[in-house]
């Protein structure tokens, strides 16, 4: 899968709430209560992430998640990246 273009990056952006690209990686920062709902929510993304095949870089800040996506081997976004960014958005609309 060839990664995608800015302008098809934008557009794929366009369909998703509070994403930005930047350095040829998709970025989003998520933030709970506290700690353990974030620990919930990289465990479900985990699972995700595994059934898709396609890994994100998750970072954890108390109760700020960062995700980093990005396909290393194609050296840029792809279509992987956009799709799994919207099932990081489903699984985090559907914790409290």
């Amino acid at each position: 899968m060839a990664a995608l273009s800015t302008e098809a990056i934008r557009q794929g952006l366009a369909k998703l709430e509070g994403w930005s690209y930047e350095g040829k990686e998709l970025h989003k920062k998520y933030t709970f209560k506290s700690f353990m709902p974030g620990i919930e929510f990289v465990n479900k993304i985990a699972y995700a992430a595994e059934t898709a095949g396609h890994h994100p870089d998750i970072t954890i800040n108390y109760n700020v998640v960062g995700i980093n996506l990005s396909t290393h081997s194609e050296g840029g976004v792809t279509n992987k990246d956009l799709d799994l960014a919207g099932k990081i958005d489903l699984l985090r609309s559907a914790l409290p």
